[in-house]
């Protein structure tokens, strides 16, 4: 069978990363915080096709971010109760907590998936803050101008305890490489016993202090990891702003999975603000069906992730 004849027939994994802790309410009305808001976009997200939900919590008060796990709790059970879609619970939280508090809600929930992040990194949103006049929570604008002088730590000892106290959980982690030395990070943490194969990658471009959304970027990576991992490896993109769409499109085309959410992008297309989650996800699963492939359903998401079944979660 020829190689594009193959790639026809494979599943893509659609993630949706709903709410993020970087991205602020005031930047689009769109992204939801409350609860409720978090909870039925999650739905509209999986039944547009999203297999993966990637999660953060805020404060239903201020829309701050928040590891609390009673912040999860509401809307992870809405969830599970609504559909049979994959959690993935984010450890990175926001960039001022320790791992130990990022990682509560995973060690509280145990869901089937969880975002780790393979190495430290100036995580930067600061020039967005010249954009917007007003502030809808008064936390918001030195949140944002702040960031310029904070470091996302994620240190191989972070990474140990995450890996250590997450392990009894079987949790297949999202592990999010925002530099091709993340790539390496992740080679060395395996052969240290931290985490088995496969491991499932997320490529990341376009995070200011992180690699560039270019094509060749993507190449890049991805060249690195096959030498690195072989076969024992499943991956995704994540194309951060006006990157969203085109680098997802392409990740389709060179066999690998993909992730939208207005975590990543709150826009649907050039200067247009998305109306939601679901918006994302259809408009890519358009692209993707136009394209020749087939969108994974949650169970077939499972199987091509070695996960351990929705059954085995705490919520």
């Amino acid at each position: 069978m020829k190689v594009m004849e193959v790639a026809k027939q494979k599943k893509i994994v659609i993630t949706c990363a709903i709410t993020g802790a970087i991205h602020t309410p005031t930047m689009s009305d769109a992204l939801p915080y409350t609860y409720d808001d978090i909870a039925s976009q999650s739905i509209a997200a999986y039944e547009a096709g999203a297999s993966i939900l990637h999660l953060h919590a805020r404060s239903p008060e201020d829309g701050s971010p928040s590891v609390d796990p009673a912040d999860f709790r509401p809307f992870l059970t809405r969830i599970k109760q609504s559909t049979d879609s994959v959690v993935n619970i984010s450890t990175g939280g926001s960039l001022k907590l320790s791992i130990q508090d990022r990682i509560k809600p995973a060690k509280t929930f145990s869901p089937e998936m969880c975002s780790l992040n393979m190495g430290s990194l100036n995580f930067a949103f600061h020039p967005i803050a010249s954009r917007y006049p007003s502030w809808k929570f008064d936390w918001e604008e030195d949140y944002v101008k702040s960031s310029e002088g904070n470091i996302f730590r994620n240190t191989f000892e972070d990474i140990r305890i995450a890996a250590e106290n997450l392990a009894e959980h079987n949790i297949k982690f999202e592990h999010e490489c925002y530099d091709v030395g993340h790539l390496y990070n992740l080679r060395f943490c395996m052969e240290m016993g931290l985490f088995k194969a496969p491991v499932f990658i997320q490529f990341i471009f376009g995070i200011l202090g992180g690699i560039g959304p270019e094509i060749e970027n993507l190449i890049f990576m991805k060249n690195t990891a096959d030498r690195l991992f072989g076969r024992d490896y499943r991956w995704s993109v994540l194309g951060a702003g006006k990157a969203q769409m085109p680098l997802a499109t392409t990740a389709s085309q060179m066999g690998g999975n993909l992730r939208v959410g207005l975590e990543d992008s709150l826009f649907i297309s050039r200067g247009k603000l998305a109306e939601s989650n679901a918006q994302q996800v259809t408009k890519i699963r358009r692209i993707v069906e136009d394209l020749g492939h087939e969108i994974a359903s949650p169970d077939e998401a499972r199987e091509i992730l070695d996960l351990k079944g929705g059954d085995r979660v705490l919520f």
